[in-house]
């Protein structure tokens, strides 16, 4: 043990190693250590050393990093904000090299330090004191008296041992209380984080991660598919997934492992809570674990969003069809020949276009003719049948090209997702087509055919209150048995179960089996009805819908905090007073392509087509009015349509006894004189005009006037 007197001490590693001269005597056996170190991740990283491990008491470091001040304002945020600040350094690129065993042990060591209480660390925002590049601490010997000491090192082995480092001692009285004062201001500060569980667990898995080639990789080994998981970028540079984004990957990952081998839902969670994500890492998990191709079917429009989500967030590699060949996340197009090169994909995972389907390209009957682990569709509510209308749920449905072809595939996948903001538009029975599409090739989820859920307007109507409940017995038990809920839905169906021996991967109890149930059985089932109806049907079961609102109000039971952060929203063009009147010009151009629409309907049935393509794209931008205008006047299929602007229905000649389909591309060539002089007008309207689009206006006001360029925003085309 070292005699300190009150005399100044000055080392420098020119003169002498730091870490005998100076360290490891002053810790050995000391009683605590409080650092002031510098930039949180290095710090961390670097403060095992071997002296550390005879320091008898506690250790406490401070360091900074460029959290924000907001990122710390509560428990959840600063978790999450500290995690980041942590993935962000990589800290698993120090696991490669040569030197891989000794920063392995480093981590073994820090994470042994952190778990035994030994070693306490609090992370500071920069923006609190600035960045904390003093360095100093103040040691309390075993004799209990203390020392103080600043200087340029860093807790490392290379500063201690290798540098050019200077470290000035002063063991004074005084020289202890004021680094002391210093190390607790910053210590205690409001702004200070103590180190997240979050960062804790991941040194564990640092100390113990090791890489092994794809060849080698056994997912059926414990925790392999969570090692892989946590490696993501969404996990290593984000904050990971949100609560209720792990709730729906567990449910799809557990049903298509578990007894029936499929997982068949519709994600209806609002706009803005993540549907791609969760989508996503639902079937990376199930790429994983199976050796079939997944498909997923989006509108043209997102197909390079699917694809930069799944590269940039989940390191997962997949490919594009656009209507030739494919191209895979690093952009090399692999040529293909004739539309069946489409089912000769590069990757596991293929992303394609709706519109091919519900366009009927020939490349469609070649997509049915694979199997699949799992198919996804996005933006599910463009599969719906055409016969909607009030007093006509009982009817067949009459689906369109995509609502077809969902319901052939579904036959050909083992897991199928959809997802959709809006599983219902206009009419509830929407939603059952969705649960009729998922039901196909899985009987769990409307049982078979002779199943009371598989008659979409007596099925409705009881779930929604709109009829009362039957009374009868045999009737419960009908709704009740085909299919029959899983047991861990509730402890009534677990009993149900196991009193009628049947398995969880049986979806259907027997009819005769009624009789098999003793009367307090009978009895349950009595009481259980309603509850079946109201909170366990099929359309509770499969359909998962969080709202922001939910989230918002929902509490993490660990922090107590919101599962997800309020946005307050300000809107702006509400009032009557702040609509965006149409100038003359656009208001003639506006009306010419009403008179269009309706002159062209008369003769054929595509006034819905027509107000969609044009009305909509006039009222987006003039733009984009002119530009349609410009090509249904030349050429219907250059019209530079996207699938916002399918068709509902055929473009039949409404006076046609044969109702013979015709061509889009055929009508420019078929406009009469009438049509084409008013569309000749609208644009000529638009053309003569030089004034500027209003919308365009109000935009430049709020970026320039408003200030919303200094505070950065997204404007939105649609």
């Amino acid at each position: 043990m070292p005699n300190l007197s009150h005399t100044i001490n000055r080392y420098s590693s020119r003169r002498q190693r730091l870490d005998h001269s100076f360290l490891a005597a002053r810790l050995q056996d000391a009683r605590t250590y409080d650092r002031i170190a510098g930039y949180f991740s290095s710090s961390l990283l670097e403060v095992v050393g071997e002296e550390l491990e005879s320091v008898a008491g506690k250790i406490r470091i401070v360091c900074n990093s460029d959290l924000h001040p907001d990122d710390v304002k509560t428990a959840q945020a600063a978790k999450m904000a500290v995690r980041r600040a942590w993935t962000s350094a990589r800290p698993e690129d120090l696991l490669q090299g040569p030197g891989e065993s000794h920063v392995r042990e480093r981590f073994r060591r820090l994470y042994t330090f952190l778990t035994q209480g030994k070693l306490e660390v609090r992370v500071l925002p920069d923006a609190a004191f600035g960045l904390i590049h003093g360095k100093a601490g103040v040691i309390t010997l075993a004799d209990e008296s203390q020392t103080a000491f600043i200087g340029s090192t860093n807790e490392s082995k290379s500063a201690w041992r290798l540098n050019y480092e200077l470290v000035w001692e002063d063991p004074s009285p005084e020289a202890v209380a004021w680094i002391q004062e210093e190390f607790d201001a910053l210590w205690g500060s409001p702004h200070a984080v103590d180190l997240s569980q979050a960062v804790i667990q991941d040194i564990q898995r640092l100390a113990e991660r090791r890489v092994i080639v794809l060849d080698d990789w056994n997912p059926d080994e414990e925790n392999a598919l969570a090692a892989a998981i946590i490696e993501t970028p969404v996990y290593r540079q984000e904050v990971g997934l949100w609560e209720h984004q792990k709730y729906f990957v567990k449910k799809v990952f557990d049903a298509h492992q578990g007894p029936r081998k499929k997982a068949r839902f519709v994600l209806a969670d609002q706009v803005g809570l993540g549907k791609t994500l969760q989508l996503a890492m639902s079937a990376q998990l199930i790429a994983l674990t199976g050796n079939k191709p997944i498909l997923i079917i989006c509108p043209k429009t997102l197909l390079w969003q699917w694809q930069g989500e799944m590269r940039d967030l989940l390191a997962m590699p997949s490919a594009v069809w656009d209507g030739r060949r494919w191209i895979d996340e690093q952009g090399f197009k692999h040529p293909a020949i004739g539309p069946e090169g489409i089912r000769r994909c590069p990757r596991r995972v293929g992303i394609v276009s709706g519109g091919l389907i519900s366009y009927g390209s020939e490349a469609v009957q070649h997509l049915l003719k694979l199997r699949y682990d799992c198919v996804i569709l996005d933006e599910a509510h463009r599969a719906r049948r055409k016969n909607l209308g009030e007093k006509r749920d009982n009817e067949d449905p009459d689906p369109n090209n995509l609502l077809a072809f969902m319901v052939q595939i579904a036959e050909c996948t083992r897991s199928l997702l959809l997802a959709t903001a809006t599983p219902v538009q206009l009419r509830p029975v929407e939603a059952w087509d969705l649960l009729d599409v998922l039901s196909r090739g899985d009987e769990s989820v409307l049982g078979n055919q002779v199943s009371r859920w598989r008659q979409a307007a007596p099925a409705l109507e009881l779930v929604m209150g709109q009829t009362e409940l039957p009374k009868g017995e045999i009737e419960h038990w009908e709704w009740l048995r085909n299919p029959m809920p899983s047991k861990s839905e509730f402890r009534d169906f677990e009993i149900l179960r196991r009193k009628l021996n049947l398995s969880e991967a049986q979806a259907i109890a027997p009819g005769n089996k009624l009789s098999d149930l003793r009367r307090p059985d009978r009895d349950r089932l009595k009481r259980l009805f309603p509850q079946l109806i109201y909170e366990h049907n099929p359309f509770i079961r499969r359909i998962v819908r969080r709202t922001r609102q939910q989230l918002e109000e929902q509490r993490d039971p660990e922090t107590q905090e919101p599962l997800l952060k309020r946005i307050e929203v300000e809107l702006l063009g509400e009032a009557d007073t702040d609509a965006i009147h149409m100038p003359t010009y656009m208001q003639e151009a506006y009306h010419l392509a009403e008179d269009f629409c309706e002159l062209l309907s008369a003769r054929l049935q595509a006034s819905g087509f027509l107000k969609t393509l044009l009305l909509r794209r006039i009222g987006s931008s003039l733009y984009a009015g002119l530009c349609t205008a410009r090509r249904l006047l030349h050429a219907w299929d250059e019209a530079d349509t996207d699938e916002e602007d399918e068709p509902e229905e055929d473009l039949v000649p409404s006076g046609s006894e044969t109702r013979p389909r015709v061509a889009a591309s055929a009508l420019s060539k078929s406009l009469t004189p009438g049509e084409r002089q008013l569309l000749q007008r609208f644009v000529a309207a638009l053309e003569a005009s030089q004034e500027r689009d209003p919308k365009y206006a109000i935009v430049v006001d709020c970026l320039r006037q408003r200030g919303w360029l200094q505070k950065g925003c997204i404007i939105f085309s649609q």
